[in-house]
């Protein structure tokens, strides 16, 4: 009985006090409310806990600001990806206009060859060349179907490069000037004094032979096609003499010669129609 009496008294305790803390709250709201008599309390409790709030924030905001620095990390390594991808491309579209730009200045060239109104022309690309180190034979992309035949000129936009031997579906072969079994009649521009170039297997020398000591030449004379033989159209550029030897005892001097046209830089070449088959003549100039 005592105890149940202790109990009832425990209960009616924490009710009383209850009571009283909900009344004491509404005074202190009410105050609070009117007459700010807490604020100066509030602060000062405010200006206490401060440090233990900010102390509380700080993982929260290192976690924030790891996750950002992560995340702008990404992003530029995101972006740093998609501009040197960006620089690719760009740097591969200026290095094709550039070759682009080189090869429209190669067609004006060739296309601005000096030659007779009469004379049809086709321009041809050199798609192959021989790997023989004897031989100087490149393959061009045309055929019989264009018009080629066997003994035709061929030149670029600086002199006479060769002329075809073999004329099969698709292609033709083109001996150069610079082959070992390749002649080309020709005549000193400055003088008139004719003679045969012949050959040597190497690209950048050609040989003037059966001219005699005396005869009047000298180092940087003109040499062009005379047209002689029938192959080639006369006054085309074929070199210029570069070096000029008189061996005593011997009857020819040493003549070198050094090709005008570009034999192993071309990439594009004009076929010239002079002396051709009956079926092949034409007047038009055909440069497509």
């Amino acid at each position: 009985m005592v105890e149940m009496n202790a109990l009832f008294q425990t209960r009616a305790s924490l009710f009383v006090r209850t009571i009283v803390l909900v009344i004491l709250s509404i005074a202190l709201m009410v105050a609070d409310h009117r007459w700010n008599h807490l604020e100066t309390l509030r602060s000062g409790l405010s200006n206490l806990i401060y440090p233990l709030r900010y102390t509380i924030n700080i993982p929260g905001e290192f976690i924030q600001w790891i996750d950002q620095s992560i995340t702008s990390h990404n992003d530029l390594i995101n972006e740093n990806r998609s501009l040197k991808q960006e620089h690719l491309l760009y740097q591969v579209r200026l290095q094709k206009m550039n070759t682009m730009e080189l090869e429209n200045q190669r067609l004006r060239k060739l296309l601005g060859t000096p030659r007779k109104a009469s004379e049809r022309v086709l321009i041809a690309e050199i798609f192959s060349v021989d790997q023989d180190p004897y031989k100087r034979l490149i393959t061009i992309n045309k055929d019989d179907d264009n018009g080629a035949y066997v003994g035709q000129a061929i030149i670029d936009a600086y002199g006479i490069m060769g002329q075809i031997i073999h004329v099969e579906a698709s292609a033709s072969t083109v001996m150069l000037i610079s082959d070992s079994n390749h002649a080309i009649p020709i005549q000193i521009n400055r003088t008139g004094l004719r003679g045969t170039v012949f050959g040597t297997g190497d690209s950048s020398r050609l040989e003037l032979r059966f001219i005699p000591h005396n005869a009047e030449i000298k180092v940087g004379d003109v040499v062009t096609s005379s047209g002689l033989g029938g192959r080639f159209p006369p006054n085309y550029p074929v070199g210029v003499i570069s070096n000029i030897e008189r061996p005593a005892g011997e009857t020819f001097a040493s003549i070198d010669i050094e090709p005008t046209a570009k034999l192993d830089q071309t990439r594009e070449v004009l076929m010239l129609w002079h002396n051709a088959p009956p079926d092949n003549y034409g007047i038009e100039s055909n440069t497509n």
